[in-house]
């Protein structure tokens, strides 16, 4: 169960149940967020980082990412959120004449200091949740506003928030090859790599001699066979990281793909060890 306010760029969000990779995980705009109570877990190829109550975030857009949401007891998950979309920075960037000194080279996802200044803009917010209907689209806007000029006083942020290129052709199987798992159109994995869609499709096949489809599936089950037989992972537990939308519908092509079912190969494993 969750609830979500959003007025113009700024997002109020809470939810009661953990929520697994439970929201699209192609990030479309730079955003700023505040998780006000619970944990976030994000599940990068070097692990996975915990993000605790107070943590305070800058992500960049163009990107995949996956998060599992935690509620904090009886406390439920809740963020605040204040996306920095292309046209606000844009229109920011002219009337205030700043810009990027180049192409944005930092962390996709980076931790912010809590000051002061930014406690007490986050802090303005919090009533919000109880009266979503008084942030007006005016306020919002100036809101959003306020967070670009406190985020600028950092002057190393101009290539995060300016930087208005978008992603550079990219060596795709090395890409392909770490990002299978997200479970994202072929049209973003297009773009994050650089192409159209008919350019991806056509390198696609030919550095793997597979349509994209055809592949992913492939290699979402190959790494699923190796955690449930190495790993001995539940397939429970698995299914969403792997980029399947439905357990049923990963245990199906995996006994299509392999000619045996999970509790199958599951048994075996258990005879084995």
């Amino acid at each position: 169960m969750y609830q979500a306010h959003k007025t113009r760029n700024v997002l109020l969000y809470t939810c009661h149940d953990e929520t697994p990779f439970g929201h699209d995980p192609f990030v479309y705009e730079s955003y700023i967020g505040i998780i006000t109570s619970g944990s976030a877990d994000h599940y990068t190829e070097k692990g996975v980082i915990t993000y605790p109550t107070g943590s305070l975030c800058l992500v960049k857009r163009n990107q995949l990412l996956k998060v599992v949401k935690k509620p904090d007891g009886q406390k439920p998950f809740a963020t605040i959120t204040v996306f920095l979309e292309q046209e606000t920075l844009k229109e920011y960037s002219a009337e205030h004449q700043v810009k990027a000194d180049g192409v944005y080279a930092g962390e996709a996802v980076s931790l912010v200091e809590n000051d002061a200044f930014l406690s007490g803009y986050f802090n303005s917010l919090l009533p919000y949740f109880d009266q979503p209907e008084k942030l007006t689209p005016v306020l919002a806007q100036a809101k959003t506003t306020e967070v670009i000029a406190l985020l600028l006083r950092n002057p190393a942020l101009k290539n995060f928030l300016f930087d208005f290129s978008e992603p550079h052709k990219i060596d795709l199987e090395a890409y392909m090859q770490q990002h299978f798992s997200y479970n994202v159109p072929l049209a973003q994995f297009a773009k994050l790599t650089g192409r159209s869609l008919s350019a991806f499709k056509r390198d696609f096949a030919k550095i793997f001699s597979a349509t994209p489809e055809k592949w992913l599936q492939q290699q979402r089950l190959a790494q699923a066979h190796f955690l449930v037989t190495q790993k001995q992972k539940r397939p429970s537990d698995i299914y969403l990281e792997l980029g399947f939308e439905t357990l049923s519908h990963f245990s199906y092509a995996f006994k299509k793909q392999f000619g045996q079912t999970l509790t199958e190969l599951q048994a075996l494993v258990r005879a084995a060890g």
